[in-house]
């Protein structure tokens, strides 16, 4: 668990306020588009983890020899 996991999130939390938004008024073409964008985001999100994790084992190894 990360340290900041227990903050409490700012007012202004663009996420918060993504998962609070209702989904009744928006058709099924809106949901698709939805899951398509979040889907994109998901994957810009795993690069970013998996570019700093290798950045972190590659300055590792460095400082290690």
């Amino acid at each position: 668990m990360e340290a900041d996991e227990n903050l409490p999130r700012r007012k202004d939390d663009l996420l918060d306020a993504l998962v609070k938004q209702d989904l009744d008024p928006l058709s099924v073409d809106e949901l698709q588009a939805r899951i398509a964008t979040l889907e994109a985001e998901i994957e810009r999100s795993r690069s970013k983890m998996h570019r700093a994790v290798h950045h972190r084992a590659s300055a590792d190894a460095l400082f290690r020899k």
